[in-house]
């Protein structure tokens, strides 16, 4: 059975979900748990695609024939193995010759059930795109620099709690020092795609917890609905002593190259100050983390103190946390959050 369908219907088949657009492509931005069987590659696709202004859509097709042709057994032996039951979902770009022309030939290959989606990615892009637009009710994990946030998040995670790691979604921890030890980041519009499947699997008539955070996470940019919902929500301040935190970041980033601290340390360097940078790379290359760490919070402290003043103080609900103690944190924060009505 080959079945046209949208974007809805397309995402909710449980199916292995087969992308058959350039590699390139792929890398931009994909549906969440596809895989890329690309049809072209990427200079392929640009010979095509330029054939195709300069002379026409049949010298094109007939191209694509030529390049395609001595791949078409491989094709479908890849996608076999992805759907050993002979049942798969495919897409392009716009749902057109790519998918189309996979579809059929699936169908002759034996397949009992191909679905390919009308509009394709692109479509794909517009649904997430409106979806985002839709902000659930949330509770916002707030606390300055070095205060558990993610461990505490988990933790709530641990009690049943829905929670969104919107860093470990952007593969940055927020600060100058944030890409360390992580993948690199996704390109906006994967990051979009991600938070997208993460909140596509949420219960609606329950809150989520998600980290206080700026509008930018490293390079990446939040939804603005989203980001103007997580600002008018409650937020859950863990005010955690200074000299906790300090260890705290001193035990997560002491690993850490000195040259890349030390890289990520003038990148900060006109914002706390050309004194303090100084100060901070010296004690940085004497070995002196906790120095480093106590410059550099002086910063940051001011600059989350600041964004804090520009909430309602009424939605604001502090906890005291200690390192030893966040696990009962979260079940402090579980109690208080599961009464606590949205914010207005």
């Amino acid at each position: 059975m080959l079945r046209r369908s949208p974007v809805g219907e397309f995402l909710g088949t449980g199916l292995p979900v087969v992308d058959v657009r350039s590699p390139g492509e792929y890398a931009r931005g994909h549906i969440p748990g596809s895989t890329n069987v690309p049809l072209f590659s990427d200079e392929e696709r640009a010979i095509v695609g330029t054939l195709y202004k300069r002379t026409g859509r049949d010298a094109a097709v007939l191209e694509g024939l030529r390049i395609v042709g001595p791949k078409l057994a491989a094709l479908v032996e890849a996608i076999s193995a992805l759907a050993p039951d002979r049942r798969v979902a495919v897409h392009c770009w716009r749902g057109g010759e790519r998918s189309g022309s996979v579809a059929w030939l699936l169908g002759k290959a034996g397949f009992v059930e191909v679905h390919s989606l009308i509009g394709g990615y692109k479509a794909f892009r517009n649904h997430v795109l409106d979806a985002l637009r839709d902000a659930p009710d949330m509770r916002v994990l707030g606390g300055c620099t070095g205060s558990g946030k993610t461990e505490t998040l988990r933790h709530l995670s641990e009690l049943g709690e829905q929670v969104i790691d919107l860093e470990a979604l952007a593969n940055h921890k927020g600060s100058t020092f944030g890409m360390l030890g992580e993948a690199p980041q996704p390109t906006q519009e994967h990051f979009e795609n991600l938070l997208w499947s993460a909140l596509r699997n949420v219960d609606r008539t329950r809150p989520i917890w998600l980290e206080d955070e700026s509008r930018k996470i490293g390079r990446l940019l939040l939804p603005e609905p989203l980001y103007h919902a997580m600002r008018s929500s409650h937020l859950f301040y863990s005010d955690m002593p200074r000299n906790e935190r300090v260890q705290r970041l001193v035990n997560d980033y002491g690993g850490h190259a000195t040259a890349d601290l030390a890289e990520a340390l003038r990148r900060i360097a006109r914002r706390i100050g050309p004194q303090h940078a100084k100060t901070a790379l010296e004690a940085l290359e004497e070995g002196r983390l906790e120095t480093v760490v106590q410059i550099t919070l002086d910063y940051y402290d001011r600059t989350y103190a600041h964004g804090l003043s520009e909430r309602d103080p009424a939605s604001v609900v502090r906890f005291n946390a200690c390192t030893s103690e966040l696990r009962d944190l979260a079940q402090r924060l579980k109690d208080h959050g599961t009464t606590t009505s949205p914010a207005q």
